[in-house]
Formats: C-alpha cells, structure tokens, sequence
C-alpha cells in the first residue's frame, strides 16, 4: 500500500497531465475525434499508467474526453448546438452573480477591507493582457489570460462552487471555440475584448451596463462560431 509520499507524487502527476492534456486540447494540438489510451499517453510522459488513466478519466468527467471502453479515450467534438448550450449555462451563473450585486452592495467580498476597485484591479490587469492578446490574434495568450480573469472575477463573489463552475464552462466554450476556428487565417480583432470595460462597470456597481456587455459577448460568440460552422 502506498505511502503518504506515493499518494502525493501520484496525485500530483494526475493533476500535471490532466493540465498538460487539456493544454494541448486547447491548443488545438490534440483535435476533435482524436483517439488515444492510457498506454500511449503512459508512455509519452514517462510515467505509469494509473495517474494516466485518473488524469483522462477527470477530462472525461469536465466534458473534454469521451471515454470508450473498448478503444481508449478520444478528444470530444463540439458541435453548433453544444456551444449555444455553453453559453446559456455561463450566462446563467454570471447573471446570478449580476443579481447577487443589485441585490446588496456587500454580494462582493474582500479581503482586509479592501474597497470594489482594489479588489478589481488584479482582474483588471488579466484583462487588460487579454485584450491585447486578442488584439494581436494570440489565441494561446488569450486563452490563459482570459481563464484567469473569469475565474478571479467569480471568486469575488465568495463562492468558490460558482468559480470552478464557470471555469469548467469556460473551458468548454474555449475548447468548442478552437475546434473551429481553422477557418480564419487572422484572428486580430475577431474575438471579443471586452474585459476592461466590465470591470470599468463593475466598478461603478453598473448592473445593467455589466449584462449589457456580457450579452454582447454572447451574441458575438455564437455569431462567430454559427459563421464558421454554417450553423
């Protein structure tokens, strides 16, 4: 039976590939339909086969990976319809964070005492690198500055459940995103860069300006992903 030591470093491993698989999912390195097992990705990595198969198996779990018993695992593909399903979902736990701050000024919560536009300028900061990134078409950039801003933003509202939600959905969206946009060969000023203008409104504790933009954003990333499909 393995020690506390072998526990920690086989749990740490799970987490190091499970995080380098979705990497390279979101990437588009790892494509829609692509199949593999535990054996190959065991032997890619060095390691053994058991945190392998934990790793695929939580990919599984977050919707990334279907998992077939007879041929391994295989990169899941997005279609138009998950995509509208995403964001539907997402905009249901933003808009009940929206509420949660019309409701009562506190819905927010800060360390030390800190006031709304301290708390906000860490994600701020992961904003303004977003834009940019989006800017510039980095897509990979983008992606991570982006996962970080959502996640930071959801965890303001003290509610840790709600943030790893998001971020899951988050996930979701971006890997749905990437599956298609092989059609575009520039990606500079195709996605959306809205991040400093809803902290701006969050700030001012302006609820309706906040979904006004986060409904922008919806509509333009399925108008976006229905245009490359032809859905």
């Amino acid at each position: 039976m393995p020690g506390p030591n072998g526990a920690v470093t086989r749990s740490t491993l799970r987490r190091q590939i499970a995080d380098a698989l979705r990497d390279e999912v979101l990437a588009g390195r790892l494509r829609p339909g692509q199949e593999f097992t535990v054996k190959e990705i065991a032997e890619q990595y060095g390691v053994s086969a058991t945190p392998v198969r934990e790793a695929l198996v939580d990919l599984s779990a977050q919707g990334l990976l279907d998992a077939d018993h007879h041929r391994g695992f295989r990169v899941h593909e997005y279609s138009v319809a998950d995509f509208r399903g995403i964001v539907e979902a997402r905009s249901l736990v933003t808009d009940g964070m929206f509420t949660a701050l019309a409701a009562d000024t506190r819905a927010l919560r800060f360390p030390d005492g800190q006031r709304l536009a301290a708390a906000l300028s860490g994600v701020r900061r992961r904003g303004e690198e977003a834009q940019r990134a989006a800017a510039a078409g980095d897509l990979t950039v983008l992606i991570g500055y982006d996962l970080r801003y959502w996640r930071e933003l959801a965890l303001l509202f003290g509610n840790p459940y709600l943030s790893d939600f998001l971020h899951r959905l988050r996930v979701q969206s971006w890997v749905c995103t990437v599956q298609h946009l092989s059609g575009l060969s520039d990606l500079r000023g195709a996605l959306w860069s809205g991040h400093t203008e809803l902290v701006d409104a969050l700030t001012r504790r302006d609820v309706g300006a906040s979904r006004a933009l986060v409904d922008a954003y919806n509509a333009h990333s399925l108008a976006l992903i229905e245009r490359l499909t032809g859905g």
